[in-house]
């Protein structure tokens, strides 16, 4: 089964996400940058679905230090943000992001058809 990481400090919204992929991927979920780095060495994940707005270190930063790591760099980064305003998207894929989701998610099958894409 497939490894998806939800970087998400909002623990209603890593709730949402784990009951809406549980029954396809087996879920991992981080509320901190720092944390998410270190587990994503521990055990690596096939995905990651990043928020952007998150305290301490913002998504931005963690996908700087993703991007820099030797070990994951690779690593399919999906940006899951309520930053949906026009060039949003433009932008934090210009910022090396693989993909992105907007919040809320209105169609479930946005995301399932996003994350197919990174861990077929």
């Amino acid at each position: 089964m497939r490894k998806i990481a939800v970087v998400d400090d909002n623990a209603d919204n890593r709730l949402i996400i784990r009951t809406i992929l549980e029954d396809q991927y087996e879920i991992v979920e981080f509320s901190a940058g720092m944390e998410a780095i270190e587990g994503f060495r521990k055990n690596r994940p096939d995905v990651v679905i990043l928020d952007i707005s998150l305290p301490e270190m913002d998504g931005t930063e963690i996908l700087r230090r993703i991007r820099e790591d030797t070990q994951l760099y690779d690593l399919p980064v999906i940006a899951l943000t309520a930053h949906a305003m026009v060039g949003d998207r433009e932008k934090y894929l210009s910022a090396g992001f693989n993909d992105y989701v907007p919040k809320p998610i209105l169609d479930m099958n946005v995301l399932f058809s996003t994350i197919r894409r990174w861990a077929p």
